[in-house]
């Protein structure tokens, strides 16, 4: 899943390229070598908190690279696309970290708030430690993680379906009994309003085709005399044309006499009885449109009258008066008809929570019984992990009275430490070693359920050695068939079972000036040679050599 952790310029890490295989991979060195500061460079590109600190000295900035293969489909992905990002099949996380505080997160080079960058990190990666925030701790978490073991993640997609049906059917019915007793509130004036603009009946526009027509009638009073006075002179009794036609009757008897002489004159008066006549139109199209009926502008200037002032009484634009008066007969037909509907929307609220309840209560009896089985199942693990007089128990506890999307159960896992001690939550309960150790065992449980597809355990064999290191090696073995786990481990144990081994270490760099941590990729014969350094501390002898050839080829 992890491809490659790339560190430019953190404390102590000039550049620094990890490739990581599949499996499990161990990181293992001296104490002080810089492990804890890769775990906080690999947090710092999940969305981990920044920190001045981890920027190198004498650098500006400091950055981390997390490069990741992600199948299609992965919640990932899903939170990529939630985000407006694009899904390429590889994700990027890289997070640059400024020397004065201030941080910048990028997901595949597009910039993205840090709360994404650790909702997508936390999708991806769980880190578990004896003080990392990120581990899996958090009571809010423990009922996804049960209904994953229990493979109820489908009913409770169906819960969450029911559950926004409940929401809308209360919603809706709310709305409407808040709007009858706003209505009942207001019912003699919403009825006298609503009558009122019954009668006046108010339509979209009208105000401004009135307008329009009163303005083109009222300009029309004014030019009608003179339309009229034009239109006497144009056809009237003292109109030209008459004497005009007789002239041209006179000329075209003459024009065979002397056609040269008449034929043009003739043509012009023609042209002259032709515009005369042209112009006799025009004046009594002119007067036509004109004309008006007095009563008919004075309807128009009441009904502009009545329209204002209903505008003005009702505090609206006059365009806006129809869909007021629709408003207001709708909620005098809400008050009519109100009764009726409540009683609709009523049981149809309560057929939605009837069917949220009884799934809910399904969904709880099926969490009841998972949780026996997952409490059986971690505390199968525990014994091998010297938690022997320790036990594991999930906290169920289901209260109809407060619903969620999820149901009505609070889910905790809570653990007992020693026989007569008291029970209590994973975290507060556990110590550092402790917590580690259970948080495997219930990993292990859940590897293929509800888990990141890579996990990091921070020295979870602190304090242990022996049967219980080995112990754990073998369940970290286990969870890497189906997950990818990195660890970091004192342990020989654990890492003779690592399918990739990385050496930690410190070197000294301009003669002793400064120093750099370097990782490095162990092969067999250096494998072995770590492992005894493990099992012998700083004098590696033969028989710790010996030792750790018979750990590598019992792990394999």
């Amino acid at each position: 899943m992890l491809a490659r952790l790339s560190i430019r310029d953190i404390v102590l890490i000039e550049r620094l390229d990890i490739e990581f295989s599949k499996g499990l991979a161990v990181l293992t060195g001296e104490t002080g070598a810089g492990k804890s500061i890769l775990l906080d460079a690999f947090a710092l590109a999940l969305g981990g908190r920044g920190d001045a600190g981890l920027v190198r000295h004498g650098a500006e900035q400091g950055q981390v690279t997390a490069m990741f293969d992600v199948p299609k489909g992965h919640p990932a992905t899903r939170l990529l696309s939630d985000n407006g990002l694009e899904d390429t099949g590889e994700m990027i996380l890289r997070r640059v970290q400024l020397a004065d505080g201030r941080t910048r997160a990028f997901i595949n080079d597009q910039a993205i708030s840090v709360q994404t960058l650790k909702a997508v990190g936390s999708a991806l990666v769980e880190i578990h430690g004896q003080h990392d925030e990120r581990a899996l701790v958090d009571a809010a978490t423990h009922r996804r993680l049960l209904d994953a073991f229990a493979g109820l993640e489908k009913d409770v997609a169906a819960l969450e379906k029911l559950w926004d049906a409940r929401r809308i059917a209360n919603a809706a019915l709310q709305e409407h009994r808040a709007g009858m007793e706003r209505a009942a509130r207001e019912a003699d004036y919403l009825r006298h309003a609503s009558d009122e603009l019954k009668v006046l009946a108010p339509q979209d526009g009208e105000e401004t085709a009135l307008a329009g027509r009163r303005t083109v009638m009222m300009q029309g009073e004014k030019i009608a005399a003179d339309l009229r006075e034009a239109q006497d002179a144009v056809s009237g009794d003292h109109s030209p044309v008459a004497a005009l036609s007789a002239a041209v009757r006179r000329l075209e008897r003459r024009a065979a006499n002397s056609p040269a002489l008449v034929e043009p004159a003739v043509k012009a008066i023609d042209s002259a009885i032709n515009a005369l006549e042209e112009a006799d139109q025009h004046l009594a199209a002119a007067l036509a449109a004109a004309d008006f009926d007095p009563l008919e502008l004075e309807r128009i200037e009441e009904r502009l009258f009545a329209l204002r002032a209903a505008s003005r009484k009702y505090n609206t634009p006059v365009d806006g008066l129809a869909a007021l008066a629709a408003k207001y007969a709708a909620d005098v037909a809400l008050i009519d008809a109100g009764a009726e509907q409540l009683k609709k929307l009523e049981q149809a609220a309560g057929e939605a929570d009837q069917r949220y309840s009884a799934a809910a209560k399904k969904l709880s009896l099926a969490r009841e019984k998972s949780a026996e089985r997952l409490d059986k199942a971690v505390n199968a693990e525990l014994a091998p992990l010297k938690l022997e007089r320790a036990a594991f128990t999930t906290q169920l506890e289901s209260d109809p009275g407060s619903p969620g999307p999820q149901g009505f159960d609070r889910v905790e896992f809570w653990v007992q430490t020693n026989p007569g001690t008291r029970p209590g939550p994973l975290m507060k309960v556990a110590s550092g070693g402790e917590l580690s150790r259970f948080l495997l065992a219930l990993k292990v449980v859940l590897a293929d359920r509800g888990s990141a597809p890579t996990l990091v355990f921070d020295e979870i064999d602190t304090g242990v050695g022996g049967a219980v290191a080995d112990a754990i090696g073998s369940r970290l073995s286990r969870l890497a068939s189906r997950v990818q786990v990195m660890a970091v481990t004192h342990a020989p144990q654990v890492a003779a079972r690592a399918n990739q081994h990385l050496l930690i270490s410190k070197d000294a760099l301009d003669k002793g000036k400064r120093v750099a941590t370097r990782v490095n990729a162990l092969a067999a014969d250096h494998r072995r040679e770590e492992i005894a350094r493990m099992l012998a501390g700083a004098e590696i002898t033969a028989e710790a050599r010996a030792a750790a050839e018979r750990l590598l080829k019992a792990a394999s």
